[in-house]
């Protein structure tokens, strides 16, 4: 009634028979239940997705593939900023330096690309890393729903989400949840065995043109965790110099 809809075409709705619902019938319909922004969008996405438009998936996902050097050119220059990129499927693909000190090296590109979900899910020392952890399985579980509504017929993503519900309790249980989240902001708790636990702010900015995403961690002026990723980025070149010295020494040897 709120909606301004009948019974019988809202229990359609209920049942998953959404195509041909107008905009305005789903925005009635997202307005009668309160909806949040994540689950308007889910709404819509999951209309939409209804529609035979296979060739636009395709392309999107060959976008999502790799960066592109400029986007890696931006990721390497963020150098007081730990930063990585990843794709829909929580694929993380490239990372900057401090990031990847952060992470305890966990992002190095020889270990790269790294399913976030599957490490925050099936890998035990995700716990320790993330200490929000519950917060943060809880954000990518409603995170993978909206881009499961958003592409329903990307099947590494289907099989990325059957393999976390057969191996993980912890995702089968947030999936069976069914809800919904935008990965886009978020206070970070981390450990990293450097600098301890800091606490950061997690930023997501999409890069529309390209199908990624772009996280980026910033400390607050002046805070502690200022001071630890300055610490941090002088003990990596310190790691760096260690290591050219160490090349440099193994040449001498050769020569």
């Amino acid at each position: 009634m709120l909606a301004g809809v009948s019974v019988d075409y809202y229990a359609r709705l209920e049942r998953g028979n959404v195509a041909g619902a107008s905009e305005s019938v789903l925005e009635a319909v997202a307005r009668a239940l309160r909806l949040d922004d994540a689950e308007r969008q889910h709404l819509h996405d999951l209309a939409r997705s209804t529609e035979p438009t296979p060739s636009r998936r395709r392309n999107r996902q060959q976008l999502a593939a790799t960066p592109r050097p400029a986007v890696l050119a931006i990721l390497a220059g963020m150098t007081g900023v730990p930063a990585y990129v990843r794709n829909a499927r929580m694929d993380i693909l490239a990372a900057n330096e401090l990031c990847r000190a952060l992470w305890d090296g966990r992002l190095d590109e020889d270990k790269l690309p790294l399913n976030l979900a599957r490490y925050v899910f099936l890998e035990p020392h995700s716990r320790g890393f993330f200490l929000d952890w519950d917060a943060v399985a809880d954000d990518l579980a409603g995170a993978l729903r909206v881009q499961a509504g958003r592409d329903p017929r990307n099947r590494s993503l289907s099989d990325l989400i059957g393999e976390l519900s057969t191996r993980s309790e912890e995702f089968a249980t947030r999936w069976s949840r069914q809800n919904v989240a935008f990965h886009r902001t978020a206070r970070k708790r981390l450990h990293n065995r450097v600098v301890g636990e800091i606490e950061l702010n997690g930023d997501a900015l999409e890069l529309v043109g390209d199908g990624l995403t772009l996280i980026a961690y910033t400390a607050d002026s002046g805070s502690q965790a200022a001071d630890q990723l300055r610490l941090l980025a002088t003990w990596q070149a310190t790691q760096h110099s260690a290591e050219d010295g160490a090349r440099a020494a193994a040449a001498t040897v050769e020569d």
